[in-house]
């Protein structure tokens, strides 16, 4: 359905096991109509998922715990088609018996990233020629960059100087994701202020109290006071002009499976610093867009912003090769090469 970001018109059902029945009302992706949300109801889900699942031609699967359905509708219904997205975290892991017995009725599993793709061929034996990339793509309706310049209010509110240095990671605090890497760029900024106290290091997104604390212990052994603030929450009307006051996102994390925070920032126009050991290393294109560094070493991350820094510059991201990649319409083109079963993706290198 073309409406619906498809070149072709094909009839979608968009079915939710988690969401409420309203979930899809106002929502801007995709009219309430085509949507139906269970609630948590699993039996439900389940069961309306393979009557529909029977007639369908193709069932895309969000996510493995999904599984069951689509093995259901196998059963009943050979000929469908099934794709499974792989993300990450969630199939880095030793497979269950029955996931593993289930897994076999995809007809294609589609990975977020290479890094994904190569870890789940390697880790559960699957078979290469069902595997392909797909990688995300830039939120259609995010908000248009702008001319870079540093919002005046978040500057007050934050206490920034116009000659200050402002690095940015944007996203949840707290123990579980300190994979992300932010405790490096702490320890690695306590010893760059020594020869630059202009160094700012903006934490964005809500955080878990005893996460704050641990950070706080961070930025207190490392007489970082004066140079980290911690915004919490972050509005989705203050996103654009957040990345906007930055001059580096950095996120040296171990755990992406794809990383889109770090597409967002280069959409804003602001260079990035990742980690060369998960799935960023895509959403850098292996370095053509930004600066990929070793992770969890405090002196490899004091290097990278050392180099950006120096050269900034040289790292601003090339806006016309991120599109290509990563905007929707490559997505939505990608996409359809995907659904075409007796084509399937032959630009799988260019994913």
């Amino acid at each position: 359905m073309h409406e619906y970001g498809l070149e072709k018109d094909l009839p979608v059902r968009i079915m939710s096991m988690h969401d409420p029945k309203n979930a899809a009302i106002n929502n801007k992706y995709f009219p309430a109509e085509i949507f139906e949300g269970y609630n948590a109801t699993k039996f439900s889900f389940v069961k309306n998922a393979v009557k529909q699942g029977k007639k369908s031609k193709i069932v895309i699967l969000s996510h493995i715990n999904l599984l069951l359905a689509a093995w259901l509708i196998k059963k009943v219904s050979p000929t469908t088609k099934v794709i499974l997205l792989a993300h990450g975290i969630e199939v880095w892991q030793p497979l269950t018996a029955t996931q593993k017995m289930m897994v076999g009725c995809c007809d294609k599993i589609v990975s977020v990233s290479s890094f994904t793709k190569d870890k789940i061929i390697a880790l559960h034996h699957l078979p290469k020629e069902i595997c392909f990339v797909l990688n995300n793509c830039i939120d259609p309706f995010l908000e248009k960059p702008k001319q870079k310049s540093r919002n005046p209010i978040l500057m007050e509110r934050y206490g920034f100087k116009s000659d200050d240095i402002i690095l940015i990671t944007l996203t949840r605090f707290s123990r579980r994701d300190r994979y992300k890497g932010y405790c490096f760029v702490l320890e690695a900024l306590g010893e760059m202020i020594q020869t630059n106290s202009k160094i700012k290091y903006l934490l964005a997104g809500s955080y878990e109290m005893s996460e704050k604390n641990h950070l706080d212990e961070i930025v207190l052994k490392n007489n970082l006071q004066s140079n980290v603030v911690f915004t919490g929450f972050v509005q989705d009307e203050e996103l654009a002009d957040h990345f906007s006051l930055a001059d580096i996102y950095v996120m040296p994390s171990i755990k992406e499976g794809f990383g889109i925070v770090f597409v967002e920032a280069m959409y804003y126009g602001v260079p990035v610093i990742a980690a060369n050991a998960d799935g960023s290393s895509d959403a850098l294109l292996h370095g053509k867009l930004g600066l990929l560094t070793e992770p969890e070493s405090t002196k490899a991350v004091k290097e990278a912003l050392q180099k950006m820094i120096s050269n900034h510059d040289a790292y601003l991201p090339n806006h016309n090769l991120l599109m290509e990649n990563f905007g929707y319409e490559t997505y939505k083109r990608k996409l359809a090469a995907e659904l075409n079963f007796e084509n399937p993706f032959a630009s799988e290198n260019s994913a």
